[in-house]
């Protein structure tokens, strides 16, 4: 079965700027889902017009419409944030804030729309507070209908009060190539079993 991915990119750079350590993280975690024969697109949500809000679309020049449908027809979202200030980008829970309105939107069976999707996380940073930031990640996508595999987080920080960021370095240590392989491999097992077996009807 040919499954569908999508990866926001919650840097705070825009494409026309320097190279984002997410974009490089994300890139690898797409590698990985490739070898699963998974078709993924990213989006570097920075590039767009996101307005502030808890529903679906929040009026003329809303670019989240678009975003959310290409969500919803994927079967994996994989959600890439930097550490700023120990909390996921200010780009990154705005995405999260927009996903809020799941909360109220159901098929025709009463699920939430995002039920029968797999999510996975992936984190850069140069001091600690990755498995705080999954941990936000984890909770946020859980509550709006998504589900989480075994291992489902990527993630990599460097020295505290350090200048080393990831997309720096060379090569990528043997330890990130390694679980990126293994969060694509569980997160794609996931997709493909919640496809063949998909959530009870809520009604």
């Amino acid at each position: 079965m040919k499954l569908k991915a999508i990866a926001l990119n919650a840097t705070l750079k825009g494409s026309t700027g320097e190279p984002s350590s997410t974009d490089r993280m994300l890139g690898l975690i797409v590698a990985a889902m490739g070898k699963e024969e998974v078709e993924t697109e990213t989006i570097r949500l920075a590039d767009h017009d996101i307005r502030p809000g808890v529903t679906s679309d929040e009026g003329p020049g809303d670019a989240w419409p678009a975003i959310r449908e290409k969500i919803l027809a994927a079967d994996i979202l994989v959600v890439g944030t930097p550490i700023w200030l120990g909390q996921p980008s200010s780009v990154c829970k705005r995405a999260l804030e927009r996903m809020d309105a799941f909360l109220s939107e159901t098929d025709d069976q009463g699920r939430m729309v995002s039920y029968g999707k797999v999510a996975a996380v992936a984190v850069v940073g140069n001091e600690d507070g990755a498995h705080h930031v999954s941990a936000q990640l984890y909770q946020a996508l859980n509550d709006v209908g998504f589900t989480i595999a075994s291992n489902a987080v990527a993630y990599w920080v460097g020295e505290a009060m350090g200048s080393t960021d990831f997309k720096d370095l060379d090569p990528v240590p043997e330890k990130v190539t390694t679980t990126v392989g293994m969060v694509a491999r569980n997160t794609v097992h996931l997709a493909r079993l919640l496809a063949d077996n998909p959530y009870p009807p809520q009604k």
